[in-house]
Order: structure tokens, then sequence, then C-alpha cells
């Protein structure tokens, strides 16, 4: 048939170009025509035929997947609810549902963070508080597990706000072979809408202290306008603000500072004013719970030599009740004055040798003091407070610091966020005085908001004295966020002052100037001014934040409806902070009705130091959660958490329809996605499955109707041309 084929196609080809009296363009395509004509005939005797795999009707189990969670209520389909608008389209009456049922046995589910079977969409009722596609999609899989499963119809807007990963899930309907059909409810874009997406708060603060919460909005339609937010603790405001909407911008991030609370455990609620035309108002708050915790909690002080910035930086923290400052100064060869310890032998001989007597604390401050002072475990040492530990290490500038202190090529050189490259006193003097301002990501810390509002802060960062430098560093590294710049009083590029970065399991920092005493001592400074004080209490109180514990505990999902399972997490290590896999582990619930309870968590074979449990939250209301661990009779505690059960949920805070997330699942299993509106094509498309009872149909291509008319189309066309170009 190939040697056929090239055969008559070089005979069109000789013979078109053998015409006399035509052009070039007639003759390419009078041979064109012949090859086509011939081609298809040469194709018409190979008999091809396509084979079409069918479901045998009434002999599988086609499962419907309902979404029932709280965002099926908004009514932006057609002015009606997206509840209604999938419940009328999967009713028992409905044309497209007897249709199905003429070819399969239909089986129905809801789900929202989990999977039930449902009797009619009568009892859909979207009180869900989230949506979880993962949990929903694994459910079905283990319940009809052992039927005959010609594929799944998914209905749900895809606002899955849950962390569950849907590739196991996934997986398994691959492994069948059985597709998922997803059908969109629900419009992708909303109109007009002010959404609280998102609060971001420490898991716990120092008593005192004051916070950034990092509130993210979403902003559909509405530009050059403003929308007030709100902050309340315990259902009572502790803080309002308007925001500016401009530039058109689809999410805007807002730091917005909460002054400081009682020790406790509070809930935080996020408000913002509802506009004029938002498509909905539900997800207009978000709200967290921030604890506070009672002190005092050790950072180590470093200094290589007696300077000016020893001395202010204990006074400016000593009121501080929260903070307990182990200063350590190096005063001769082997000599140190010790202030803050809890004992005559605490740190006689000079900075610890060994890591269980460092990691016993939680933060260190590095003064000028030259890499030569440490041996190279110790160097080690504090790389390791910093990667394994979860430790914080501010180093400070001064002229033993950093390349000036030999500190290029040790193991904290990696550590620090800024390259030590650069950084030589032989080629110039490297001294400069800089005034010093905050970045958009510093003026969103905490511990630099030397205002009660971001503005203030702003402002009184820019009527500081200037500070020195005597430290050349070089670039900041990838992932390091510069939270303070300085200019150079005689002109030229800002540089990095106050970098930070995450490393490992704890984060690292470079303040690289020498005297922020000025501050305090300036003549312009009037003598009540507590700007340095407040500034390194922030500075050091912001070190202490989230520095992991021996025990540390995660729960999944961290906000739940009563009734929802949790799935608790503990991280379990030793004094030096090495994964242990041997330790007794439970957690200590404690209930907001009834008696404390103990959840024992099993170890996690792939995983050193992690243990796993779940419980069920029965109630509404407010979790406190303490894990422990016991090994070789060493019991050790964990931080404790807390843990919200309401019935607000997390569904709303993200509701609008996600046609990218429901094409991912249709695709990645061989199925198709519908708008709701065309989802009367499931009827012929989920009939061609290779899952379940099927049949395989052989339907002949070569002798169709459609073949004859092309042969005859293609011989008349070179007909036509010819008669019209005089041709025999």
């Amino acid at each position: 048939m190939l040697v056929l084929a090239a055969s008559g196609l070089a005979v069109a080809i000789y013979a078109a170009r053998r015409l006399k009296g035509t052009t070039g363009r007639d003759r390419y395509l009078l041979g064109t025509l012949r090859a086509a004509a011939l081609l298809l005939v040469v194709g018409c005797l190979l008999r091809p035929a396509i084979i079409v795999t069918r479901a045998v009707p009434q002999r599988n189990i086609l499962a419907i997947l309902l979404d029932d969670s709280r965002s099926m209520r908004i009514a932006d389909v057609e002015g009606g609810r997206r509840i209604d608008a999938s419940s009328a389209a999967f009713a028992d009456s409905a044309r497209l549902v007897r249709q199905l049922g003429e070819r399969f046995a239909l089986r129905f589910f809801r789900f929202s963070s989990d999977a039930v079977p449902l009797g009619t969409t009568a009892e859909l009722t979207a009180t869900g508080t989230r949506t979880d596609l993962a949990a929903g999609l694994d459910a079905v899989r283990q319940e009809l597990a052992d039927v005959p499963l010609a594929g799944v119809v998914v209905v749900s807007d895809g606002a899955d706000n849950t962390s569950n990963d849907l590739e196991p899930p996934l997986l398994g309907f691959r492994a069948r072979r059985v597709p998922l059909y997803t059908v969109g409810v629900g419009e992708e874009r909303f109109a007009r809408d002010i959404a609280v997406e998102r609060i971001v708060l420490p898991s716990s603060v120092l008593v005192g202290g004051a916070v950034v919460a990092d509130v993210t909005l979403g902003v559909r339609g509405y530009d050059r306008t403003d929308v007030e937010l709100s902050v309340e603790a315990n259902g009572r405001v502790i803080h309002q603000e308007r925001v500016p909407l401009r530039g058109g911008r689809e999410t805007v991030s807002v730091p917005v500072r909460v002054p400081p609370l009682p020790e406790g455990t509070h809930l935080l609620r996020v408000r913002a004013k509802p506009l004029d035309g938002e498509t909905i108002t539900e997800n207009n708050e978000a709200q967290g719970v921030l604890r506070v915790r009672a002190g005092r909690e050790k950072v180590l002080y470093l200094e290589g030599e007696p300077r000016p910035e020893f001395g202010f930086l204990r006074r400016a923290v000593a009121e501080d009740s929260a903070l307990q400052l182990v200063a350590l100064l190096r005063s001769a060869t082997g000599k140190y004055l010790r202030l803050g310890v809890a004992d005559s032998l605490d740190l006689a001989s000079g900075f610890p040798t060994r890591r269980a007597d460092l990691f016993r604390y939680r933060a260190i401050v590095l003064g000028s003091i030259e890499a030569a002072y440490f041996s190279g475990d110790q160097l080690r040492m504090l790389a390791e407070f910093v990667s394994r530990r979860g430790g914080s290490l501010l180093a400070l500038g001064g002229r033993s610091s950093f390349a000036e202190g030999g500190f290029t090529g040790t193991p904290l050189d990696e550590v620090l966020p800024l390259s030590l490259s650069g950084g030589s006193n032989t080629s110039a003097d490297p001294f400069v005085e800089l005034a010093l301002r905050p970045t958009p990501a510093g003026l969103g810390r905490a511990s630099l908001q030397l205002g009660d509002t971001r503005a203030a802060s702003e402002t009184r960062w820019g009527t500081l004295p200037r500070l020195s430098s005597v430290n050349q560093l070089g670039g900041v590294r990838p992932g390091a966020t510069v939270l303070l710049s300085g200019e150079p009083a005689g002109g030229g590029p800002a540089r990095p002052v106050l970098v930070a970065q995450r490393y490992g399991r704890g984060s690292s920092m470079i303040f690289a100037v020498q005297d922020s005493w000025l501050w305090q001592m300036d003549p312009a400074t009037p003598i009540d001014d507590l700007t340095h004080a407040t500034f390194w209490r922030q500075m050091l109180r912001g070190l202490l934040d989230d520095v992991p514990d021996r025990v540390m505990l995660e729960m999944t999902p961290e906000r739940v409806a009563p009734g929802e399972s949790v799935t608790l997490r503990a991280r379990v290590a030793d004094a030096e902070y090495l994964d242990v896999n041997d330790a007794g582990t439970s957690v200590r619930v404690t209930p907001p009705i009834g008696e404390p309870f103990d959840v024992h968590l099993d170890r996690v074979a792939r995983e050193d130091g992690s243990y796993t449990g779940r419980f069920t939250a029965t109630d509404a209301g407010r979790y406190d959660l303490v894990a422990s661990a016991i090994r070789a009779d060493e019991a050790t505690t964990g931080t404790a958490m807390t843990m919200l059960v309401d019935t607000l949920g997390v569904d709303m805070e993200r509701a609008e329809l996600r046609s990218p997330l429901l094409r991912r699942i249709a695709d990645e299993t061989g199925g198709q996605y519908y708008p709701l509106a065309d989802a009367g094509r499931l009827v012929e498309d989920v009939q061609l499955t290779e899952s379940g009872i099927t049949v395989r149909d052989a339907h002949d291509l070569w002798d169709a109707p459609i073949v004859f008319f092309a042969l005859l189309g293609l011989l008349g066309a070179e007909w036509w041309i010819r008669r019209r170009r005089g041709l025999s």
C-alpha cells in the first residue's frame, strides 16, 4: 500500500508538471487535488476503523458528588444561589438525571469536609464549613471500591480551602481508570467584593508586646475608595483604621498593629465594613487565635570588648520582666563579666562548649567579637543553633564583626543573610554615617514599629539621628529580606542595614551598625524619649517569636467545626535537638465542655522524631492542647496551643469558582470539565469509559458516506478547474 501510494503521488506530480498552457499555481493546485484523491483511495484500501469502549447500560455505577459547603449559598448563578442551581440540575426529576439513570445506577453523595451518601438533593443544606475535595474524592473511592464504577461527577465551585494533597485520591482513580467529570458552579470572578482572605498572626507573643497582624484583602471591582478595618479582641474593638484602595490591585496586604494584650489566649477578629454593591458580605471577616505567654525567656548576648552599645542595650531591656538578657563580656583574655546568669557557675569559662548548654537559650546576640575567639566546634554549634535548634541569631556591627572579624568562610558565614565576601578593611576606610529608613517589608514588622500607627512610625524613623557602620558587607542572599536601609550622609546608593532570613528551622539577622545608643544620647533627643529602649525591647522580643521547643505540636486543620476531626502532629527532640524516635508522646486536650482527655500519638515510620494522632472536636469553643513526651523517665512538655472550633469555617474566604482546579481534576483522570449550563453534555461523554463493565464497538471508517463525498469533491474540483482552464 505504501508503494502504491508513493507511485500514485509520483504520477500525479509528473502529470501536473507536464501540463501546458497553465501557470505554476494551477499546476500546484491540480497536482494537490489529484494527490489528495489518490491518498484517500489508498487510505480506504487499508480499511480503517475506530474502536469505542462504552459502558454496558445498567451494569455500572455512576457516582455524583455534590458540594454542600457554605460557599454554595452565594447567589451568583442567574440571580440564584449556587446550591439551588446545582440541586435543580441534579434533582431526581431533572432531565439530565433521568437520562443518566437510563444508562447507569446512580449513587449520590454530598461533601464538604467529608463525603456521605445523599438520598435526594432536597437534603442539601450548604452548611459545611470547608470544601475538602481531596477528602470527598477519597471517601467516594473507598465507598465504591468493590463495585463497577464507570465514573464520578463532581459538582462544586472548586473553592478548596484545605492543605490536603489532591494527588493521592487522583492517583487512586487513575489506577482504576475511573474518569472524573467536574461541573463548575458560580462565577469565576465576582463583579464587586471585598474579602478578608487571610490573617497571619504569630503562634504566640510575650506579654506586654505589640503584634502586627498581616491581613490580606481581596478586592474586586473597587478602586479609589477606602475600606474601614476594625480589629476585635474577645469581642472588644481594639483597633480601627481606613485602608485606601488604589491602583486597581486585586490583593492588598495590610499590616495591622494589635496593641499589647494581657496574658492568656485571645480571639482576634478582623472585619471589613461592607461596601455598596458587594456580591457577598460573609467573607468580610476573618479570625485567629493569639496566645500571650508569660516570660522570662533567655537571650544570650556575647560581646568581645567593652563598648557603649553593650551597656545601653542592657539598660534598654532591663525593665522588661518578660526578657532575661544573659550578658557575657570579655574583659581580658580568659576573663569575663557575666550579667544576668542563673548561678555562679553559669558561663564561668566563657561561651558554652556543649550543644545542650547553648541550646537552652532561645536567641543569641553576637556583638563585636572576632571569629578566632571561637573554636571550630563552637562555630558549628552557632550554625546548628539556628538550623537545627531553630533559634534566632542577631549579629551586630562592630570593628571585629563579620568579615573584619574573620568570619568569611566559617560555618557562620552561610547562616548570615548578607554575604561576607565583599567585606574587607584593607582597601579603604569603611566608616560611613547612615540615616536609617524602614523598607515596606520593615514597616510590617512589629519590632520596627516606633509609633501607634504606620504613618507615625514612618515619621519617627525619619527624625532619628544617623548611626555609623564600620563593616563592608556583600550582597543580600537569595530569600533574605531587607528591613532597614541606610542612606549615606555623603550620598550614594542605600545600604542594607537590618536584614533577616530563615535558615533551617530558625532565623538569622544582621544589624550592621555599631552605635544605636546615639538614639538616646544625641543632644537633640529629649531626655524622656524612649525610642532606643522601645526598639531594643521589640527587637529582642521579635527574636523569641516562633522559636521551637523540644516538643512542638501542629494541628491540621487549624480551624474546624463541631464534629470534624483534627490531625495532631508532634515533633520530639532531645536536649541537643536531635530527633527522638522512642518517646511516649501524647497530647492533653482541654475542651470547652467536659473533662480534659489525652490523645495518644503514634510514631511516623518514615519521618524521624514525628508522631501523629487524631481526635474529633465535638463542641464549639476553645480547645487548649499541650503535647508531652516521656523518654527514659525524662518528661518534656511542649508549648501550649489553642484551637478554635466554630461554625463560621473558612469556606467563604476564597469563594469564587476555581475552574482551573476542576479542570485539573478532570484532565488528570481522563474526564471533562463543564460549566453548569453545559452539564447536559455529560449524557454522551460518560458512556465512553474504560472503567467498570464495558463493551468494545468497532466502526468502519473507510465506507462512511463522508469518505465518498470527500472523494467526489476532490475529483469534482479538479474537473471544474480543468474546464475553466480549457484543459482536457
